[in-house]
């Protein structure tokens, strides 16, 4: 590394330091575009002068205003890890089995931090709450870029999100939805761009993969600049989201765990704490299986245990339960998942789940 790339990386190391450790404000001077998506698909939202007249159709899909409203929040992200270099990642979409769906493209540029914050994934609770995480933090400073995942048209831009209202009180502040222009097993596909301080896009706007559409912030419910992403599947709701390190492209040579650990009567073990070891390097990771509640596994996986970016290689993971200390041996291949399970009494498997039907074909379809 030459000491300009050094000076550059530790300027930048340092500068993330302190923007995360900044304490919430509000964005001002913002100007309010909230809109929601008006009934089927082919059918779009007013512009955001309307911002105030949300007729009973637009509620249809607006994420959960006709549902009971859970309680979450966004804390403040962690530094980040020691290294920020990634290879570049695979071309979208990418898919070695036809259970897998890597249709997304990551919404932090490269050259920033553009991968999960480790210690609240997907289906965690926040720390002393029973608060769930319905998608992935990527700590970033404010006023990075966000970028499209997909080619798709807006249907959510500015305030009130979760409620469904102009409201600038909403919990994922100033953001961004996108209908994407491809859908997987017949169903529709939806990416959620959340506490930004300013908007790019208008609701109705098509957008193209790696577009931008606005820049992290603070706004929301959070003490710190990030990045709230989430995939939703068939309708714009926050409780049909899945786990996006499921549906992001890994870096070129490197693959995801995913894991499905159950007690003896093959209910899910929640919140189990584990270990992976690379055998090769002695680099350590720890993940968590999910919560009991308002997550959604894949369909195929049936997983509560995802650990996405990790290099083609061999690994073990090690977690105690009920006591006793269990350890799995494995290896992932380059853009691939690999899946085991784990049952109390039966011990470990490298089988895939049973499945009544496969997709149609490995790639998105292309249904609105």
């Amino acid at each position: 590394m030459t000491m300009s790339i050094w000076r550059k990386f530790v300027l930048s190391m340092i500068t993330l330091a302190v923007s995360l450790g900044l304490a919430a404000c509000q964005a001002n001077g913002v100007q309010n575009v909230a809109a929601v998506e008006f009934g089927e698909p082919a059918q779009e939202a007013a512009a955001a002068d309307t911002e105030n007249q949300i007729s009973q159709a637009a509620l249809a899909e607006v994420p959960n205003s006709q549902e009971e409203p859970l309680q979450f929040t966004f804390p403040t992200p962690a530094p980040p890890p020691v290294t920020l270099w990634r290879p570049p990642l695979y071309e979208v979409p990418w898919a070695l089995s036809p259970h897998d769906h890597f249709y997304f493209t990551r919404p932090i540029a490269a050259d920033e931090v553009n991968w999960p914050l480790a210690d609240y994934r997907y289906g965690d609770y926040f720390t002393g709450t029973d608060i769930v995480h319905t998608g992935i933090d990527i700590p970033a400073k404010r006023g990075t870029p966000i970028l499209a995942a997909a080619d798709g048209v807006v249907t959510w831009a500015g305030w009130g999100l979760y409620r469904g209202t102009n409201d600038q009180d909403d919990p994922y502040g100033l953001a961004v939805a996108i209908r994407h222009s491809f859908g997987f097993d017949r169903r529709q596909l939806y990416t959620i761009y959340a506490h930004m301080d300013r908007v790019d896009v208008s609701v109705g706007q098509q957008v193209r993969a790696g577009e931008q559409l606005g820049v992290i912030g603070t706004t929301g419910f959070t003490t710190g600049p990030h990045l709230h992403f989430e995939v939703r599947v068939e309708r714009n709701s926050y409780f049909v989201s899945r786990n996006p390190e499921l549906w992001l492209a890994p870096p070129q040579g490197w693959g995801v765990l995913v894991g499905r650990l159950m007690k003896s009567d093959g209910s899910p073990i929640h919140r189990l704490d584990a270990t992976v070891r690379s055998l090769d390097t002695q680099r350590t990771w720890g993940v968590r299986t999910y919560a009991p509640a308002s997550v959604n596994p894949d369909d195929f996986y049936r997983e509560n245990l995802v650990l996405s970016d990790l290099p083609a290689g061999n690994y073990t993971i090690t977690f105690k339960y009920n006591e006793n200390s269990y350890q799995y041996d494995f290896s992932i291949k380059a853009g691939a998942v690999t899946y085991f399970s784990f049952r109390d009494r039966s011990g470990f498997s490298s089988g895939l789940p049973a499945t009544p039907a496969a997709p149609d074909d490995y790639l998105p379809s292309t249904e609105n």
